[in-house]
């Protein structure tokens, strides 16, 4: 599993002109699942995610968590994180999990999200989206589980 993860003044996103999702401060969370991921893997993004302090202290130090700041999580499942482009110009999307597999995990992951008292707000899974942000710093951080295996 990867998060790509954007400390965001705002975000929201839009599927056939019609905004379905929308936060202020908080985090903006691509998330893409593969077909090795597990409840390993969830538990592990999911509490690295809310615990992650990149939001600026007193002192304009990365010092406090999206629980500490009281932010929101605009969570948008992206399977292209997994495009393989090794070969050729066209990316390959095998290690992607399959959409039900994947559906599944993304409603998991938000759903734990939201045990760590975060409101999260979600993307529509499958559709054609724009996204739109205000990202702040820029601050974008790299998560994947795959790494601490």
């Amino acid at each position: 599993m990867k998060a790509v993860i954007q400390r965001v003044s705002s975000a929201s996103v839009t599927v056939a002109n019609e905004k379905i999702s929308k936060i202020e401060v908080g985090l903006l969370i691509f998330l893409g699942i593969t077909q090795k991921d597990s409840e390993k893997d969830i538990d592990y993004i999911t509490k690295k995610t809310a615990e992650l302090r990149i939001f600026n202290d007193d002192l304009q130090k990365m010092n406090l968590s999206l629980q500490d700041v009281g932010g929101a999580a605009l969570v948008v499942s992206q399977f292209t994180l997994y495009a393989n482009t090794s070969r050729g110009r066209r990316p390959s999307f095998v290690n992607a999990a399959d959409p039900d597999v994947a559906k599944n995990i993304y409603n998991q992951f938000c759903q734990k999200l939201q045990l760590f008292g975060i409101p999260v707000s979600m993307g529509k899974f499958g559709a054609m989206m724009k996204v739109e942000l205000i990202n702040d710093g820029p601050v974008t951080i790299i998560l994947d589980s795959q790494i601490v295996r």
